[in-house]
């Protein structure tokens, strides 16, 4: 019973995010996932309860592991490279770039973080700042460390453009396209690097 329940719980999930990054949260129905998942209204209520806590869920799926490979980055580098900025924004950017190369959708969570900037959702943002702000802070303590005349205005501005950069880097939209013969790893490692190294030039710009 309970292989069952998280199977179910599970294919609900993904059809959500892919018709939410399709279609956006508004105009996705609960019909319209329940269809997609092949089960009926009463599955996604027993689950999740109303589609609010779906949307929610759909984030915390994948946002959790991401948080702690984050944090544990973040940790490492505060351990083995103390008062260097690079290492401190790799734990940042290569989580999420490794997240959106998951062949089990992580291109559709991409178009779903895209849809979260983009739509005006309250109740959304309200549920990311509550259980995710923690670790930006975290980020922003041991980076304001590594850059201490920038101030904190500033340093918050340049994590949203470091945030805002890196989705459009997830979304491997750009004008750098992974070149034939070259792997998925190698491209990521690539864009990270350099991702990493115009972030840094960002933060210590006028420090």
């Amino acid at each position: 019973m309970t292989t069952h329940h998280f199977s179910t719980k599970d294919r609900i999930l993904s059809a959500a995010e892919t018709l939410f990054a399709q279609q956006g949260f508004t105009a996705t129905s609960l019909r319209q996932v329940t269809s997609r998942a092949d089960v009926n209204i009463a599955a996604v209520n027993y689950h999740f309860g109303s589609k609010e806590n779906l949307v929610n869920e759909v984030f915390r799926r994948r946002m959790d592991q991401m948080s702690e490979e984050r944090l544990a980055g973040l940790k490492a580098a505060c351990r083995d490279a103390p008062g260097q900025l690079e290492p401190v924004l790799a734990a940042f950017v290569e989580p999420a770039l490794a997240m959106a190369q998951d062949r089990h959708g992580g291109a559709d969570f991409v178009r779903v973080i895209a849809r979260a900037y983009a739509e005006s959702n309250a109740g959304l943002r309200k549920f990311l700042s509550d259980r995710y702000g923690h670790v930006l802070r975290e980020f922003a303590k041991v980076i304001a460390g590594c850059v201490p005349g920038l101030g904190k205005e500033d340093l918050y501005w340049r994590l949203d453009f470091l945030a805002g950069s890196l989705v459009y880097a997830m979304s491997d939209f750009g004008l750098i396209k992974r070149p034939a013969g070259t792997s998925e790893s190698s491209h990521r490692q690539r864009a990270a690097a350099a991702l990493i190294r115009f972030a840094s030039a960002g933060f210590k710009a006028n420090d």
